[in-house]
């Protein structure tokens, strides 16, 4: 997702991060997943929020901009990530690997298609045990 200079970043995909250590290196790499086979020029931005378990080293491993959020809370998580998010478009999503980073394409198309929000539902047709 590095792009070229002088091409400008058409996608940051922001994720808050509380200690998220377990799920985040597979959030990120399912995230740069999708923008390579999507040819997406983008970010992946960990809004971390005081996380002691590893999880900023990893993002940074990663390759992974690292914002620091120090108010607490996940609504500061997001507004921090989102603030140093340098794309056209910006999509969230948790680091705990809830959500299928590699299924945005119809995200980032109606946002192309100039819609201002795009809000999916990861329980359309009912939660599954497990």
């Amino acid at each position: 997702m590095v792009p070229k200079d002088d091409q400008p970043l058409e996608l940051s995909i922001v994720m808050p991060c509380l200690n998220e250590a377990r799920t985040l290196e597979a959030c990120i790499q399912k995230a740069r997943n999708f923008s390579q086979r999507a040819e997406v020029h983008g970010e992946v931005i960990v809004a971390d929020n005081g996380s002691t378990d590893g999880s900023v080293e990893i993002a940074r491993n990663m390759g992974a901009q690292v914002v620091h959020v120090a108010e607490k809370g996940y609504g500061s998580a997001w507004m921090g990530g989102i603030a140093a998010a340098r794309g056209t478009y910006i999509i969230m999503e948790d680091s705990d690997d809830s959500y299928d980073f590699l299924h945005l394409e119809a995200f980032l198309a109606k946002l192309r298609e100039g819609y201002d929000l795009v809000v999916g539902n990861r329980f359309l047709g009912g939660i599954r045990p497990g």
